[in-house]
């Protein structure tokens, strides 16, 4: 058994008000929460500290659990609602971002699952294959590295791993990507560890990164990365995405 939260807040830099813009007819928020719905998790929460939001998540029938305005990430939103409702330690609870309405079901319970076949892991989440070498060299494309077990290593913006015997001349002259992998940001958590880790402050890597699964790393968290079963959709961040996402959902 699992449940998901799935944290929203107004205010975005790119997108403000984002989990209320309306895509085909619905608020964003509506479409993340009716693709948990129609996963296997026992219980799906909206996180928030904005009435706005938590008016709208009310009226498509959400169970709203309102949070501290001093969050600085759904991390936290979330360890807020497992202390509230005092969730144990080893109970599972996936973060579903507020913005990811095409996040496919299946890798929802993929995630879950993780943390049902790795006894020790304290996080679950997801990669793919990268696909073209302008996403290996993206720093908006998250890369993971694994290591025995699928146990997650790093996570970086910068292209790795680094294939030198495809890169003679550096980085403008890399042809090689076939082992990278990219970032899909679900995560799973056992309570207990989700607890811990909002407790930590950020650490070194994770400020030099700008990545918080580096927080987790740092401080010896074992974390599991499955290769996802299928794609997910776009997620949404800009006025563009807004179009794209329409156009998929409408």
């Amino acid at each position: 058994m699992y449940r998901i939260v799935i944290p929203a807040r107004y205010a975005s830099t790119r997108l403000p008000g984002k989990p209320l813009i309306r895509i085909a007819g619905r608020p964003l928020i509506q479409w993340v929460y009716e693709r948990a719905r129609r996963s296997g998790a026992a219980e799906v929460l909206v996180a928030t500290d904005d009435e706005r939001i938590a008016e709208a998540a009310r009226g498509f029938g959400a169970e709203v659990v309102m949070t501290s305005i001093l969050h600085a990430s759904g991390t936290d939103r979330i360890a807020e609602v497992a202390a509230r409702r005092g969730w144990g330690d080893d109970e599972v609870v996936v973060n579903l971002q507020g913005d990811e309405p095409l996040m496919p079901e299946s890798l929802i319970d993929q995630a879950a699952g993780l943390l049902a076949a790795h006894a020790g892991a304290g996080i679950g989440t997801l990669a793919a294959r990268i696909a073209t070498l302008g996403a290996y060299l993206d720093p908006n494309v998250v890369k993971v590295v694994t290591g025995a077990a699928q146990r997650a290593l790093y996570f970086s913006r910068a292209p790795i791993p680094w294939n030198r015997d495809t890169a003679p001349a550096g980085l403008a002259s890399q042809r090689g990507f076939g082992h990278a992998r990219r970032h899909i940001g679900i995560y799973a958590y056992r309570t207990g560890a989700l607890r811990r880790l909002a407790a930590l402050p950020p650490s070194p890597l994770e400020q030099l990164e700008k990545l918080e699964q580096l927080r987790a790393l740092e401080n010896g968290f074992d974390m599991r990365v499955a290769d996802a079963a299928e794609m997910p959709g776009p997620d949404v961040n800009t006025p563009e995405d807004v179009a794209r996402v329409e156009a998929l959902l409408g």
